[in-house]
Formats: C-alpha cells, sequence, structure tokens
C-alpha cells in the first residue's frame, strides 16, 4: 500500500505543453506513472507522446476518468487550475508551482473546503509525492530510492531526495513533500495520520524548518494519536533572527519558529530528533534495525 497516491492512480497533467509540463511528464512516464491526459487551454486535441491534450479539466476526467492533477502552470494561473480541477472533482490535486500569492492559495483551499475537502490539495511550491515502484506525481527523482516501509512527509524538497538516497537500501512507501509556503493545503500531521494508518508504513521520517508552529502541532498530534516511531529533522538551526530562508514560511521572529524550538517539542513527545539529515537517517537505520530482530 502507499498513502494518497498507488499504482491505481490515473494522473492528467495540467500546463503539460509548456516546457517543465512536457519534461515532467516524461519522466513521470518513465518511472511508472499511469499519465491518461495533459491540460492546456486552447490546445485540445494536440497530444504529447501519445498522451491526449484537452482543453479543460472535466472534458479531461469525462474521458480518462483522471483521479489526480499535478500542476505545472505560471503562478497567475494557478488559482483558476486548481479551482477548476476541484470543480472536475478530481480528488488528489498537486500543485508544484512556486511563487503564487498567497492570498489566492487561501483562495482556493478555502474553495476546497467549500466543496466538501473532497480534494486534497498538496502544496503549492512542492516536490510532489512518490510511492516508489507505484507512481510519481511532480518532480521528485524516481531512481534514488526503492519501495519499503518507511514513510517521508518534508516541507524541504531538496531535504526529501536526501532523505530519500540516504535510507534507500529499507525504501519508502510513500514520500510527501508538503511545501514551505505559510499556507498549504496537505499538512505534517495530515500525513502523519494516513502513514499510522498505513499497514505497510512501519515508521516515519518528518522533516520541518524553520518558522511557524507546524512542527510543535505536529508534535501534540504525535503525542496524542501515532504510536508508530518518528523520527524528525528540523532545517535551520544556524538561521539568524529575522531572515527568511528560502521558503516563504521560514522565518524566525524571537524565539517563535526556531530549529531549538521545534526540536524540543519534538523530543518532548518521544520522537528522535538528528541535528543533521545524515543523522536523522541513522536515527532511522536504528530503528528498522531493531524492529527486524
Amino acid at each position: 500500500m502507499a498513502i494518497f497516491l498507488t499504482e491505481n492512480s490515473r494522473v492528467l497533467v495540467q500546463g503539460i505543453t509548456g516546457t517543465e509540463g512536457t519534461k515532467h511528464t516524461r519522466r513521470m512516464v518513465a518511472a511508472g506513472t499511469n499519465i491518461v491526459a495533459g491540460v492546456t487551454p486552447g490546445k485540445g486535441g494536440q497530444e504529447v507522446d501519445g498522451i491526449p491534450v484537452f482543453g479543460g479539466v472535466g472534458e479531461a476526467v469525462q474521458a480518462t476518468g483522471a483521479d489526480v492533477s499535478v500542476v505545472f502552470v505560471p503562478p497567475r494561473f494557478a488559482r483558476a487550475a486548481v479551482v477548476e480541477a476541484i470543480d472536475a472533482g478530481i480528488g488528489l490535486v498537486v500543485v508544484l508551482t512556486e511563487g503564487i500569492p498567497v492570498h489566492d492559495t487561501a483562495a482556493f483551499w478555502a474553495y476546497a473546503c467549500a466543496n466538501g475537502n473532497r480534494t486534497r490539495i498538496i502544496g503549492p511550491n512542492c516536490p510532489g509525492l512518490i510511492s516508489p515502484g507505484q507512481s510519481n506525481a511532480g518532480i521528485i527523482p524516481a531512481d534514488i530510492t526503492k519501495r519499503g516501509r518507511i514513510g517521508l512527509v518534508s516541507k524541504s524538497g531538496t531535504l526529501t531526495y536526501q532523505m530519500m538516497y540516504e535510507l534507500r537500501d529499507f525504501g519508502f512507501s510513500t514520500c510527501v513533500g508538503i511545501g514551505g509556503d505559510p499556507i498549504i493545503g496537505t499538512t505534517h500531521i495530515d500525513c502523519l495520520q494516513a502513514f499510522q494508518d498505513d499497514p505497510e508504513t512501519d515508521a516515519i521520517v518528518l522533516i520541518g524548518e524553520i518558522g511557524g508552529d507546524a512542527e510543535e502541532r505536529a508534535a501534540e498530534y504525535i503525542r496524542a494519536n501515532i504510536t508508530k516511531p518518528v523520527v524528525g529533522y528540523v532545517a535551520g538551526f544556524t538561521a539568524p533572527e529575522g531572515k527568511t530562508m528560502g521558503h516563504a514560511g521560514a522565518i524566525v521572529s524571537g524565539s517563535s519558529g526556531t530549529a531549538a524550538a521545534k526540536q524540543e517539542a519534538l523530543e518532548a513527545v518521544g520522537v528522535k530528533v538528528g541535528k543533521t539529515p545524515s543523522e536523522a537517517a541513522a536515527l532511522m537505520r536504528e530503528i528498522i534495525q531493531s524492529q527486524a530482530k
């Protein structure tokens, strides 16, 4: 099994005819993803490597039964693209686009809620998610790990890749890059619960970063709801106060949102936290090896 994305997922790509959309569509297909359609307004009837292109998401869903959308559109069009996917009944929308105005993200997230939360949004400003050996929706490299029994949820794209590679000999059920913007669709908590409920996930890696209180809230959730072992890493131990670091949500104000505060909150509920990604991987390695005895 996996969470959110499986070998049965039928994926469409919004913005498939753009440079990035075409390039990453080919990478996803090479990874085994079942891409059934592309969508670009005004370009219906074309094909990309044999994949039919439709002018709208509703038309594509009706023709192909697509249930996942990967969004490769410029920031100014992202809000309309996500709303269109929600209206079409897509169950999972992966928003890779960086630089979407926070107001637009809030708007399409509120629209999904108002429509009964039937659509799960991952991102924006994220690398997507991968269930190795099954399906890959986004830009995560597919050849750096294998299918296994570790679940990974991460704010950082590059740290997602590093952790996948460091633990490649064990493998992963699903790796989810949730993005680091101030407002995101799917949170650490959502993924923690999904991994808890997945019988083929034995342990969880949680990667956070400075800014906000998502990791502190995740710690409280772990205390109350998660029984599987969790290992954590928080990026930004050396970040200066008041400095935005990469992601729009990664800014520290006073003692709020620091890596040290997040580490303390996680360790208080039994999560082992590495000071470096490699140390976090070593901690997970110890847990998996102890489970095998």
